[in-house]
């Protein structure tokens, strides 16, 4: 089996025809590094070069399937990021080339000529989120979460896929305020297909994979080609680029500068909280007063002791 340092791939134990591609980064909440984008398309790759496996099971090892990107050191430190330069002014082609690179490495699943399953316990958000909703099925615990918080400042989905999945009304609703949902509330929606206690999970999602794996590989391909070519002709790729396009621009206008100050200042965490907890996000000229102020205390040296603002 490929040796890899972000996630294991095998075959299921029972079923060859399955193959389980699982986040292995259980520490971390099997949070995205620079490294695990590149595995899961390695590893969609490896499932799809196994005339055996006709389907793949995406999931995360431990408490939940993907908390997103590990942004806690890079979004407290001033080391320079394709995605967090400090530099002035910022090389917008440079964010591009580093988060379209992910997001086509997470699209494998889509691309893939196997039908993939994302079987989500626990949380799938922000990045996580975008793995799961580049899976084709969705499977979800009923108390397991979904969303992508970070709209609300410092980010974008990358692969644009809640609009696809959802629909305008629906993804506008979760784009709006950065809320996320329970397995429950996303069947209820049509974004997950299955919602089921957590303790039916696993059989819930070896059902639905094994009932694939009997179909010929060739029947399952030429399906997901003709269903992917539909939001193909919508504008897929299009969405894909301008949201990419967008997010590296969250990070470096304004607000996405005071989040990232804030957080040099006060922890990640403090600024997580002032994000999430629908407390007005300074905006505009508020944003640079406040930022102008946390530079002038970093350039002194005085440590922030309060919230900025």
């Amino acid at each position: 089996m490929p040796n890899f340092t972000t996630l294991t791939i095998s075959k299921d134990a029972s079923n060859a025809r399955v193959a389980r591609l699982v986040l292995n980064r259980p520490e971390r909440f099997n949070a995205i590094n620079d490294d695990m984008p590149g595995e899961i398309r390695a590893a969609v790759e490896w499932a799809n070069a196994d005339d055996d496996v006709h389907v793949i099971v995406v999931e995360g090892a431990g408490r939940g399937f993907c908390g997103g990107y590990d942004l806690v050191s890079t979004a407290e430190s001033h080391i320079e990021h394709p995605c967090q330069q400090e530099k002035t002014p910022w090389d917008p082609m440079v964010d591009y080339a580093y988060m379209k690179r992910n997001t086509e490495h997470f699209m494998s699943l889509w691309h893939s000529a196997k039908p993939t399953i994302a079987k989500v316990h626990g949380a799938a958000v922000a990045g996580g989120s975008d793995i799961a909703l580049c899976c084709d099925l969705l499977v979800m615990a009923d108390d397991a979460r979904i969303g992508y918080m970070p709209t609300r400042v410092w980010g974008c989905p990358t692969t644009a896929m809640w609009t696809y999945r959802l629909g305008p009304t629906r993804a506008k609703q979760l784009m709006f305020t950065g809320d996320v949902i329970d397995g429950r509330t996303a069947a209820e929606w049509g974004l997950a297909n299955i919602a089921v206690p957590a303790a039916e999970l696993e059989a819930a999602t070896m059902k639905l994979a094994e009932r694939i794996a009997g179909v010929p590989r060739g029947q399952l391909a030429m399906h997901k080609l003709v269903i992917n070519q539909v939001l193909q002709t919508m504008g897929l790729e299009q969405s894909q680029s301008l949201a990419t396009i967008m997010d590296g621009i969250t990070r470096h206008n304004p607000e996405g500068l005071w989040f990232r100050r804030h957080a040099q200042e006060h922890g990640f965490k403090s600024a997580v909280q002032w994000r999430d907890s629908g407390r007005p996000i300074p905006e505009g000229d508020e944003a640079r007063e406040l930022i102008r102020q946390a530079e002038s205390r970093a350039g002194s040296g005085s440590g922030g002791g309060k919230d900025a603002g």
